[in-house]
């Protein structure tokens, strides 16, 4: 809550902790930019930096289980440059296009909503491809090498696009691959947090199997469960969650791969019930002081939270590994 009232305090325009009491209880605040202010931005920015920092420190705890690997994260499958190549192909893709089938593609003219909707398909192609990949492959290690190599693929091709696209454009998807927090409108708050919560909700009987699959593959089946079941069913639900997250507020780096490493540092334990709950903690007060530290509250500019999360982050996991000594995996 401390974390969560931090965020909200914080901005170019000073609104008192009294006010913003006020606010929260139903009571109008002194000055109607306040509430604006209050209610249209800062309350659903915090919002979703907590869904985010939930979603993408679970789906890093998967992939790091998953493949048993402590460098793995949610951009491990390669769904991250799956969105990332849609948007692309939206922004940069479309300059040889006529003007009219340019409008047609941005649907009606809502850029907002037709990058949505971009990132949305391009990761999501990318998981259909990992799903049908991982139903002929067994092995574990070759279905993340695919991933990689995927992600190596789509990212080329945004390479060669970005290399014959216009400034202008270029710069757009650049701004679009900073990530944001803060440009959801109602709606769309409200359907990011239905999915948000629904995939979270979709790992809980997948705890007891993350345990046993720490023990080995062989230990897990004696234990009568599925092993393929459970990979298939682990890829879907980090895919959905990547794929949604990206598609909303873009790529952010370093949550999913370093906050369950805070969790297990902290909690010395490898048991999911605990750090299932843990990272999704950890993830969302992390993501909320790096959005409040972008906000820079002496100016009128925001930092990228992408390079926020990285700087604040990256340290703070190297100064926990030196103290703990040794990260429990």
């Amino acid at each position: 809550m401390f974390f969560w009232l931090l965020n909200v305090s914080i901005g170019s325009v000073h609104i008192p902790l009294k006010e913003i009491a006020n606010g929260l209880i139903g009571n109008n605040l002194s000055k109607d930019t306040w509430d604006h202010i209050l209610f249209s931005f800062r309350i659903p920015k915090s919002i979703t930096a907590i869904l985010t920092g939930m979603g993408l420190s679970v789906v890093g705890l998967l992939m790091q289980t998953l493949f048993r690997n402590p460098m793995a994260g949610p951009s491990v499958l390669g769904i991250t440059s799956g969105a990332g190549l849609g948007v692309a192909l939206l922004i940069m893709g479309t300059g040889l296009l006529s003007r009219q089938t340019l409008d047609t593609l941005r649907i009606e003219n809502n850029l907002g909503l037709s990058i949505l909707t971009a990132a949305v398909v391009g990761s999501f192609v990318v998981l259909i491809l990992i799903l049908i990949l991982s139903r002929k492959i067994k092995n574990t290690l070759s279905i993340l090498i695919i991933g990689l190599m995927l992600g190596a693929l789509t990212t080329s091709v945004v390479g060669i696009l970005s290399y014959f696209t216009k400034a202008e454009q270029l710069q757009q998807y650049m701004f679009w691959g900073f990530g944001s927090l803060g440009h959801l409108s109602t709606k769309e708050l409200w359907i990011y947090s239905l999915l948000i919560l629904i995939g979270l909700v979709a790992i809980i009987p997948l705890l007891k199997p993350l345990n046993s699959l720490l023990l080995g593959e062989n230990y897990a089946k004696n234990m009568g469960i599925n092993i393929k079941r459970v990979k298939n069913h682990i890829i879907l639900i980090a895919g959905i969650l990547t794929g949604i997250i990206t598609a909303f507020v873009g790529p952010i780096a370093f949550i999913g791969l370093a906050i369950p490493h805070i969790a297990r540092l902290i909690f010395n334990t490898s048991n999911h019930k605990v750090l299932v709950p843990a990272v999704s903690l950890i993830g969302a007060i992390v993501l909320l002081i790096c959005d409040s530290i972008a906000q820079l509250p002496i100016s009128t500019q925001v930092l990228p939270i992408n390079a926020i999360t990285s700087l604040f982050g990256a340290p703070l996991v190297i100064w926990l590994i030196i103290h703990k000594k040794k990260v429990h995996f």
